[in-house]
C-alpha cells in the first residue's frame, strides 16, 4: 500500500466516530490500536473529532474550512467508523465530510484489500484459500466529480445528464500505484478493468494509460477487462486476480463484490490516500443505524482499518500483528453474531487488545 514514507517521527492520527455503529467499532480500533502501539513502543499520538450526525443537528455544521485545514495540515491521517444517518435525509454532513476531504486532500487512491482468511466464510462454493486482491480504485475523477446536470426537473420531460471525467494525469497516477504496489509486494498479476467496447473514449485513454506505464513493469503479468465480464469472473475465479485496478464507479462495485467473495463488508477496511501526503481509513459496511447500540456490530473491518493505518505510517510489524489478531479471532470463533460468534463488540476488542499485550 502507498505509504507515508516518514517511519521513526511521532505519528498523529484523527479518530472520528462518526454516525450508527460507528462510535462503536472505531472505540474497538482505537483500543486496539494503543495496545499494538504500547506493545512496538510506538510514538503515535490519537484524538478524537466529533464530526457527526448529531453534531450536525445539533449546531447546523457539518465541518469547516478550518477544520479541513487542520485535520490535513496536523495530521498523518484519520480513522472514520461509519457515515449516515437516517435523520439527514439528504446526507448533506455526509457529503461535506467524506467527499469533501476526499477531494480536499486529493486521496486519490481507494485501496480495498480483500483477502480470504476463512474459506468457510465465503458464499462460493468451493471457494480457494489463496484467495487475495487488491482494488485501486480512482478516487477523484469518474463519475463522481459531480459534472452535469438536470433540465425540467420533476417533469415528465426531465433530463438528466452525468458526466465523467477521466484525465491523463488522473489516470497515469493510479494505474502506476498499482504497479507499484504489485513490485513492491510480489505480486505478479495487474488487471485493468474498464467498458472501453462502449465508452469508448475514456476506455481508449485507460488502455492507452495503462499499456505505457505497464511496460516499466515487464516482469508483471498485465491484462484489460471489461467491467461486465470481470464481475462475473469475480465469482468464478476470484484467485486469479491479485491487484486490480479501475475507475470510480467500477472500482466501487467491484470492490463490495471482491468483498463478498472474501467473508463479507464485516471484514472490509478500506483506505483513501495521497501518497506521501493524508489518508482516510474506513470501514467499507457503513454506519447500519439498524443495530447502533445493541453491542452486536462487527468491529474488525474497522480493526483491518488500524493495520493499514499502520501499512501506510510503515509501522510494519505492529500492522502485521494488527493483521494477525482479525486472524485469529476469526479461527478461535471469538467474533460477533454475524460471523457465527456470539461476542458483543467490546469483548471481541478486549481480546484482542489483550493478546496484544501478552
Amino acid at each position: 500500500m502507498p505509504g507515508k514514507g516518514t517511519p521513526g517521527r511521532q505519528a498523529r492520527l484523527a479518530v472520528i466516530g462518526g454516525d450508527g455503529i460507528g462510535p462503536e467499532v472505531i472505540a474497538v480500533a482505537a483500543d486496539v490500536l494503543a495496545a499494538a502501539s504500547h506493545r512496538h513502543g510506538l510514538d503515535l499520538a490519537l484524538d478524537w473529532w466529533d464530526l457527526s450526525a448529531d453534531r450536525y443537528l445539533r449546531d447546523g455544521v457539518t465541518i469547516t474550512g478550518d477544520e479541513r485545514d487542520r485535520l490535513v495540515r496536523d495530521y498523518d491521517g484519520a480513522l472514520l467508523g461509519a457515515l449516515g444517518d437516517p435523520r439527514v435525509p439528504d446526507n448533506a454532513h455526509t457529503r461535506d465530510i467524506l467527499l469533501g476531504l476526499r477531494f480536499y486532500a486529493d486521496l486519490y487512491v481507494n485501496f480495498r484489500p480483500c483477502k480470504l482468511l476463512i474459506p468457510a466464510l465465503s458464499p462460493l462454493r468451493d471457494p480457494d484459500p489463496a484467495t487475495d486482491i487488491v482494488f485501486f480504485r480512482e478516487n477523484t475523477e469518474g463519475l463522481y466529480t459531480g459534472l452535469g446536470g438536470r433540465f425540467k426537473a420533476g417533469t415528465s420531460e426531465e433530463v438528466a445528464t452525468q458526466e465523467s471525467l477521466n484525465t491523463y494525469p488522473g489516470v497515469e497516477r493510479i494505474v502506476r500505484a498499482a504497479f507499484e504496489h504489485a513490485a513492491a509486494t510480489g505480486r505478479g498479476r495487474v488487471t485493468m478493468v474498464d467498458k472501453a467496447n462502449a465508452l469508448v473514449h475514456e476506455g481508449a485513454l485507460w488502455r492507452r494509460v495503462f499499456a505505457e506505464v505497464g511496460a516499466g513493469f515487464p516482469d508483471i503479468t498485465q491484462d484489460a477487462m471489461y467491467v461486465d465480464a470481470m464481475a462475473m469472473d469475480l465469482v468464478r475465479r476470484p484467485e486469479r486476480y491479485e491487484v486490480v485496478v479501475t475507475s470510480n464507479l467500477f472500482g466501487d462495485i467491484l470492490s463490495d463484490l471482491g468483498a463478498q467473495v472474501t467473508g463479507g463488508l464485516g471484514l472490509a477496511p478500506s483506505g483513501n490516500i495521497n501518497p506521501g501526503s493524508w489518508a482516510l481509513f474506513e470501514p467499507v459496511h457503513g454506519s447500519a443505524p439498524d443495530i447502533a447500540g445493541r453491542g452486536i456490530a462487527n468491529p474488525l473491518a474497522a480493526v483491518g482499518c488500524v493495520a493499514l493505518a499502520l501499512e501506510y505510517l510503515e509501522m510494519h510489524e505492529a500492522a502485521a500483528d494488527v493483521d494477525e489478531c482479525i486472524a485469529a479471532s476469526l479461527r478461535d470463533g471469538v467474533t460477533t453474531p454475524d460471523l457465527g460468534g456470539s461476542a458483543k463488540t467490546t469483548e471481541v476488542g478486549d481480546w484482542m487488545a489483550a493478546r496484544l499485550r501478552d
